[in-house]
């Protein structure tokens, strides 16, 4: 599944209240650009969505059932 395909998906089923999604979005358009970024700019782009993952936290807690 490429990232237009993800977008699509995610359009589709409501995800983009699902921030989990929306990383994995990231994180698949950034593996579409790699062979354009010089190591720096790829490492720098993943530790920034590595980053608003871990801002996450365990908000899911208590409603497992409701968002996955």
């Amino acid at each position: 599944m490429d990232s237009t395909e993800l977008a699509q998906y995610i359009e589709a089923t409501d995800g983009i209240s699902k921030p989990w999604l929306l990383i994995q979005l990231r994180l698949k358009k950034l593996e579409e650009r790699k062979i354009n970024l010089s190591t720096h700019e790829y490492m720098h782009e993943l530790e920034d969505i590595h980053q608003d993952l871990m801002n996450l936290g365990e908000w899911w807690r208590g409603m497992e059932d409701k968002v996955f």
